[in-house]
Formats: structure tokens, C-alpha cells, sequence
């Protein structure tokens, strides 16, 4: 697979708000997939974490929901350039999945995976304290298929493709382990604001 340093868009216009070299994609969300979108029915759906937890638990759609509501609103940042501003997303803080299963203190990292197979990896400390959500509503609706529906991860301070479609589960580990566009020349981490495209940046 080929990596490409030769994002294009719209033009760059300077705006302290916008990471750099992002535009603001205005009412636009570009539909980016590395996998196709999945027929995936709320009831089909689950969520488990495991590895380095003293609990591993498995969540369907009902338990899930029965969590404390939790919601997101603001910016979402993406790889390929374009930002979108005042995002509203509705569902369940990480924090309340993984208080449940107590994570061991030996955790570090997260490889995150969709029901399509998809995964990406993340440090603990991001998806911890407030910073991360399983959400099944945007905008005050169901959240679309095309855009990780029923539920997806959102881990908004980091570039998008960190925030996986079709969420599954989250395995926690002693060590960082690359995921699907980690292992093809991403960044490991993904924090917009240092532009960290790629292995190197």
C-alpha cells in the first residue's frame, strides 16, 4: 500500500482555530472508509473490553445504553486535511465502560477494533479522564452507517482515523501495538495540532 504526502483541498486560509494544515470543511463530513461499511443492526451489536482488566465485560445495545448518558460537543480533526466544527455527538463517556472493568495498573495502551476487522492503537492517557466516547447518535439522530453507525469510538483530539467505525471492543496491553493505518506508515499517536501525519513526523 501506498502512503501519499500529497493531500489536496481546499485552499489553507489562516484560522487560529483549525490545526495546521486543515480547512474547514463547512457542512461537509466526507464519508473515508479503509473497509466497506458494514450491515450492522443495533441489536447485532457489541462492545467488550479485555486484556489487562480485572473484569473483561461484553455490552450489548440495551446495557450499553443504560450507562450515563454522555455527549460531545466541538471539532473533529482529519488526516486528509478537512475540519468540521460544532459536531454534536450523544452516547457514553469510555470512562463508564472502563470503570466497570477495572483496568489493571500495568495498562498503557489500547488497540481499539472494529466488527469489520479494522483496528488502531492508542495510549491509555487518551481515551481516559473525559477524552473519549462510544457514540450512537450525531446531531440528535442515529448515528449513519457511512460514518461508523450504530456505534462508533470518538477520541476527538486526535486525527479521526484513531476514532474507529464500527466499534467492537478495546484491548488493553502493556505496550504499544500498531494498528491497520499505523502498520502502513501512520503516525502512532495522530495529534493534529503537531501535524503527526506520519511515521516521523
Amino acid at each position: 500500500m501506498n502512503i501519499t504526502r500529497g493531500f489536496t483541498g481546499r485552499p489553507r486560509v489562516h484560522d487560529p482555530g483549525l490545526p495546521p494544515g486543515q480547512y474547514d470543511a463547512g457542512d461537509d463530513w466526507p464519508v473515508l472508509s479503509a473497509e466497506v461499511t458494514p450491515d450492522l443492526a443495533p441489536a447485532d451489536w457489541s462492545f467488550r473490553i479485555d486484556g489487562l482488566v480485572a473484569e473483561p465485560r461484553t455490552w450489548d445495545w440495551e446495557q450499553a445504553h443504560a450507562l450515563p448518558a454522555s455527549s460531545y460537543e466541538g471539532a473533529i480533526h482529519c488526516v486528509t486535511s478537512w475540519s468540521k466544527f460544532g459536531v454534536r455527538f450523544g452516547g457514553v463517556s469510555l470512562d463508564a465502560f472502563l470503570h466497570g472493568v477495572r483496568p489493571h495498573g500495568s495498562a498503557t495502551h489500547v488497540v481499539a477494533y472494529a466488527h469489520t476487522g479494522y483496528t488502531a492503537n492508542l495510549p491509555l492517557a487518551d481515551v481516559t479522564g473525559g477524552r473519549a466516547w462510544i457514540v450512537w447518535e450525531y446531531d440528535g439522530r442515529p448515528l449513519p452507517a457511512e460514518h461508523g453507525g450504530p456505534a462508533r469510538l470518538i477520541v476527538p483530539h486526535l486525527y479521526f482515523w484513531k476514532s474507529v467505525k464500527w466499534i467492537a471492543g478495546l484491548r488493553l496491553l502493556d505496550h504499544d501495538e500498531p494498528g491497520f493505518w499505523e502498520g502502513n506508515g501512520y503516525h502512532g499517536r495522530g495529534n493534529p495540532w503537531e501535524e503527526q501525519r506520519y511515521s516521523g513526523d
